[in-house]
């Protein structure tokens, strides 16, 4: 029988989030779901008793840090068996355009709020020999247009190397690059994809790649539909999860 697991999804109102916090919970396991979205009735929004929902707002890093910790505390996990930090925003056009504050932005989101959350979740998924992966984007070796956010990605897989180094045989760390997705992503970001979207990976095909990566405890995966959806590019098979 399978053993219910306590996992965190962070970004887990819309697209990769919300798709892995409703996938893990069908398998039993308990999911804390975080978002910025104010909602009122987790069953009716994920249809699932076994997500429970929080607001943290990545935006404001230090704060979402500290609502993540407290809600650990609030329902009594005293470890955390897998962490997916997910959440991250976009902004597309030319660089010259994007103003200091649509910088800032992105970076709040996309690399401080992990960085600081990783910290702050860090004595549970030690207390567990727990798995934290981080969401990252092909983006991250550059891409026109998304500077910034390709910028945030890349800083986030610099931190992930480190942590891999400064936590090895406390928790597994992993970064896992999604190449182009069908989610609001894009949209959100103010980019017109046409046609090409068809071309893009579905969000529940790229949600079983990314729980394959995380069972087999990849250091890093690039899910890309160029390769089969995913190419390996270091892998260590332990456990299930």
């Amino acid at each position: 029988m399978l053993k219910s697991r306590n996992i965190l999804i962070t970004g887990a109102t819309d697209g990769l989030g919300f798709e892995l916090a409703k996938a893990y919970a069908s398998r039993g396991h308990r999911v804390v779901a975080t978002g910025r979205q104010l909602l009122t009735n987790d069953l009716d929004f994920f249809g699932s008793p076994n997500i429970a929902y929080i607001r943290a707002d990545q935006s404001e890093p230090e704060a979402a840090a500290r609502a993540i910790a407290q809600a650990m505390e609030k329902f009594e996990w005293g470890s955390i068996d897998l962490a997916i930090l997910n959440a991250a925003t976009g902004w597309t056009g030319h660089p010259a355009d994007e103003t200091p504050e649509q910088i800032d932005h992105q970076i709040a989101i996309n690399l401080t709020a992990p960085v600081l959350i990783a910290k702050a979740i860090a004595p549970l998924l030690f207390a567990a020999q727990g798995q934290l992966a981080m969401i990252g984007s092909t983006a991250a070796n550059g891409q026109a247009q998304f500077a910034t956010y390709a910028a945030t990605k890349a800083g986030l897989e610099g931190f992930v190397r480190s942590l891999r180094e400064e936590w090895r045989n406390k928790t597994h760390v992993q970064i896992i690059h999604p190449g182009p997705t069908r989610t609001k992503m894009h949209a959100k970001a103010g980019l017109k994809t046409g046609m090409v979207r068809m071309f893009f990976m579905s969000t529940k095909r790229a949600v079983r790649a990314i729980q394959r990566s995380i069972r087999n405890r990849d250091g890093k995966r690039v899910l890309s539909r160029a390769y089969g959806w995913s190419s390996i590019f270091s892998s260590a098979k332990e456990g299930e999860l």
